[in-house]
């Protein structure tokens, strides 16, 4: 077999080269000043082990090479360019047939390459591909993987079992690549699209926290939507037979990483993207199976404006996905539609107050129709504890137990209420959106909202048992020693009372103050006097004028409750802010944590 490689960016010359060290018959396809390059000096090829110069035959195009019967075309181009490769390729000449009669690879991301391949070629056999590779320039490229070039999971579309694939994998692997053949090659497409869901991320925001956790939220959309497509994704590494860390990529001195594929394709100002196959293959299944996806669709237009005006990596503002993220309050007369829907959302009735311990009893006395009684203090919150505070965050296998019982599932929507402005629901929708639920909302208003709109009592119904799970780390959080440099970073908002803030009185934590270098930004400001949020512009410039403008943003209060509740209305204003779960009660139990008291930071 010789491999006809069409396509020369990071993943095609990486697999040219390994193949051709192996003594494996290959030729590349490779254009402009990376082919010429190429094919006068051979391919800079960069390893954690060592540079290599590879010999590799060159070609621009199908015209240039005389394809034989037992040829495989190996396409390797971005999944936007697969229709024009196709068109240029299935026709050729090769023996007595056409090049459409040969087998056909397609190393690439998305679902759809090897779908467009099968309306020419038979048989197509698809990858999926942890590669980490770099184009560094016109004939230079860097393969990172630890003990490996890359590492491929390899199947026949839809399905089948000709044995030219064997033959395929076996040379993959005489190349030093990692290979496994997988029968349901769908399964493991989708499981790296979800990875690939995070490209256009790294591309538009670079890859600092808050990038991580929006990443974390638009591949939680991405996993309901391939549910609703009928999709089990594949978990790589825990079901991978081939060692996934040996792909894992390390640092190669003088040659830095140049990120996803998506970011490589901004830096090298190609204009184009293969947004619209990987964020844009999430929003067309979600058209097609009636599942919203406002994060990929904001990403994907996103990516696409920045390729089009040669935008550089990370240079663009999260404020511009404002409108895209979960709506963080719903109202009354929203609420009780939806109540009265065929898929009514799932009611949390959070009441609770720092020395009120009678928020179930305040439930039985009246609530909303079908809400469930969710206690702050066991079910919203570890155990206290010194060291980590009035109400540390719970684990997450307690949390979604918990969500179970309340009736949550994978594609619920949930709201929260309380009697006290949401101070203390905010601390279900927080942790709630912590753990990947997506749509989450705080009843604007809260059980006095509600007005003459009837109630239950007593203990209501029992929900049927949910089945979502629950994933850490979709909202950022603060350690103490994070908390601790905030201020000289960007602003941390103190959203306790301002006379606890000043230190003048402290109810239950050992000592009274606050954090040096905290702004006091008490929550309860961030209302209306009916308990309702102040409007998006009103809590903006609040925000503004305590210095959250730019940089990060923090927020704590005595426990992790009502800092939740300003984490939200910084959330209605477009600005993102990390929580810091100990709080006072944590901070004022260390003794060599300093205490700052009075007016000023």
């Amino acid at each position: 077999m010789r491999y006809v490689i069409i396509g020369a960016g990071a993943v095609g010359s990486t697999v040219a080269a390994q193949l051709q060290l192996a003594g494996v018959p290959s030729v590349l396809i490779a254009r402009g000043e990376h082919g010429a390059r190429i094919r006068e000096r051979g391919l800079r090829y960069f390893r954690p082990s060592g540079e290599q110069l590879v010999r590799i035959p060159v070609a621009t195009g199908a015209a240039e090479v005389e394809l034989a019967p037992d040829d495989v075309l190996v396409v390797a181009t971005k999944t936007q360019n697969t229709e024009e490769v196709l068109q240029e390729w299935a026709w050729r000449p090769a023996g007595s047939g056409v090049a459409a009669d040969l087998p056909v690879l397609m190393l690439q991301n998305g679902l759809e390459n090897e779908r467009a391949a099968l309306r020419r070629f038979a048989p197509v056999f698809g990858a999926s591909l942890w590669m980490p590779t770099s184009y560094l320039e016109p004939g230079e490229v860097s393969a990172q993987g630890a003990e490996t070039s890359g590492i491929l999971w390899l199947g026949q579309f839809p399905s089948g079992d000709d044995p030219r694939l064997e033959q395929i994998a076996a040379d993959l692997r005489t190349a030093g690549f990692g290979v496994q053949i997988v029968p349901d090659l769908l399964r493991w497409k989708a499981g790296k699209l979800l990875a690939n869901l995070g490209n256009a991320v790294d591309a538009l925001f670079g890859l600092d926290a808050r990038a991580a956790s929006f990443g974390k939220d638009v591949r939680t959309e991405g996993r309901r939507v391939l549910a609703a497509a009928g999709i089990d994704p594949a978990d790589l590494r825990k079901e991978s037979e081939v060692d996934t860390a040996a792909a894992d990529p390390v640092e190669i001195p003088g040659r830095a990483r140049g990120g996803s594929s998506t970011r490589q394709s901004l830096v090298r100002g190609t204009g184009s993207v293969e947004g619209d196959f990987l964020n844009g293959e999430i929003v067309l299944l979600g058209r097609l199976h009636g599942v919203p996806t406002p994060l990929n669709e904001a990403l994907q237009r996103r990516l696409a404006l920045a390729a089009a005006r040669g935008e550089a990596p990370g240079s663009a503002d999260f404020a511009e996905l404002a409108l895209s993220r979960p709506p963080v309050l719903v109202s009354t007369d929203e609420l009780q539609r939806r109540l009265e829907s065929a898929d009514p959302p799932v009611l949390l009735d959070v009441r609770w107050a720092l020395g009120d311990p009678n928020g179930h009893r305040h439930f039985l006395d009246g609530h909303l129709p079908g809400a469930v009684y969710v206690d702050l203090d066991t079910e919203l919150a570890a155990p206290a504890s010194p060291a980590q505070g009035r109400h540390p965050i719970p684990d997450v296998e307690a949390l979604q137990a918990a969500a179970r019982r309340w009736g949550i599932h994978a594609n619920s929507t949930v709201v929260a209420y309380d009697n006290s402005g949401n101070l203390a629901a905010a601390r279900a929708w927080w942790l709630l959106r912590w753990a990947g639920v997506a749509d989450v909302r705080l009843l604007d208003g809260g059980l006095a909202a509600w007005n003459d709109r009837p109630l239950e009592t007593g203990f209501g119904r029992v929900p049927n048992p949910g089945d979502v799970v629950l994933e850490p780390g979709h909202l950022p959080v603060l350690s103490m020693d994070e908390a601790a440099a905030l201020p000289d970073q960007g602003a941390l908002l103190d959203a306790r009372a301002g006379e606890r803030y000043r230190g003048e009185q402290e109810p239950v934590d050992p000592r009274a103050g606050h954090i040096p270098g905290a702004v006091s930004a008490p929550t309860s400001d961030n209302l209306t006097p009916d308990g309702r949020f102040r409007s998006a512009g009103e809590l903006g410039t609040r925000f503004r004028e305590l210095g959250a403008a730019e940089g990060p943003v923090g927020v704590y209060c005595g426990s992790g409750v009502t800092a939740a509740h300003e984490v939200a209305a910084l959330a209605i204003a477009g600005i993102d802010a990390a929580l810091y779960p100990g709080s006072w009660s944590q901070w004022s139990n260390q003794p060599d944590r300093p205490a700052a008291t009075g007016p000023k930071p």
